[in-house]
């Protein structure tokens, strides 16, 4: 999410806005609240691409729980195969990608894009990913990198604010008037850079200009150095139901030069996906701040 906007993530944007749900959930006095779950997903969210590997201590600050909580749900965790421990620190194992497998392969969006990134990738050297809005948060769905431009890798679940990366722009712009003046009115707008943008009239404004042209383009806002470009994939009533994006270095590129060879290129790749994806599934859903 950089300027360069998706593809670099400052400390701790790689897992998206912290949501604690550890001992905080002892105000919760439903009956179908069920705590001990909402404490294991907290404990799996301490996890991270900045911090894959936690001590004890670690993750009972992180997930807001006890060191003995913390204990006992990471050792149902290894017991269960989503957590391996050596003694001093635990870590998430592959098995935890099967929680969110089913809603990703279920979307239909993933295996539609990922050939046409990589189509999109070799035509011009770059980055590029396709990501959809939940939260406030982009969330990365496909992704073709090409080389290491960013501080911290991106894998399939990356999260990143949406105001800070051009396929957020993207996402945001599609939004219904009152879901996008819910999401201007109740989200933070965290400065990552010096040139992130925080306020809501300026982020408005932002978007108007993404609706009007149909892509996006931002410099430097999540983290110094990255340029990205990004676009909608639209469903057949036209409405976005997801964003591609190419990202490259500001460092021998200009804004125009991204516009005139990279632009072009993107837009085709969104209309494929897009036609593609009403081929398999019609019925696919806008974007919305829920």
């Amino acid at each position: 999410m950089q300027s360069p906007g998706d593809d670099l993530v400052p400390a701790d944007a790689g897992t998206g806005v912290s949501r604690p749900v550890g001992d905080e959930a002892e105000a919760v006095t439903s009956e179908r609240f069920v705590q001990s779950l909402a404490r294991g997903l907290a404990v799996i969210r301490a996890f991270g691409q900045d911090r894959q590997e936690l001590s004890l201590s670690d993750v009972a600050r992180r997930a807001e729980v006890s060191r003995a909580s913390a204990r006992r749900l990471l050792l149902t965790l290894e017991h269960l195969g989503y957590v391996r421990g050596n003694g001093r620190t635990f870590a998430l194992t592959p098995l935890v990608l099967e929680l969110g497998h089913s809603f990703l392969s279920g979307l239909g969006l993933p295996e539609v894009a990922q050939p046409h990134l990589e189509r999109l990738s070799r035509a011009l050297g770059e980055s590029s990913s396709a990501s959809v809005l939940d939260r406030g948060d982009i969330v990365y769905v496909a992704r073709v990198p090409t080389r290491r431009i960013m501080t911290v890798g991106i894998t399939l679940g990356t999260r990143f604010p949406a105001h800070a990366t051009s396929m957020g722009r993207v996402l945001l712009a599609g939004l219904p008037p009152a879901e996008l003046r819910r999401y201007l009115e109740e989200t933070p707008l965290v400065a990552f850079t010096p040139r992130t943008v925080v306020d809501p009239a300026e982020l408005e404004r932002h978007l108007e200009e993404v609706r009007g042209q149909g892509w996006a383009l931002v410099e430097g806002e999540l983290e110094p150095g990255l340029r990205s470009v990004a676009a909608p994939v639209r469903n057949t009533r036209g409405e976005t139901v997801a964003a591609l994006n190419v990202s490259t270095q500001v460092a021998g590129t200009t804004g125009d030069s991204v516009r005139e060879r990279h632009l072009p290129e993107l837009l085709r790749a969104c209309a494929e996906v897009g036609r593609e994806l009403a081929l398999v599934r019609p019925d696919a859903a806008r974007v919305e701040f829920p």
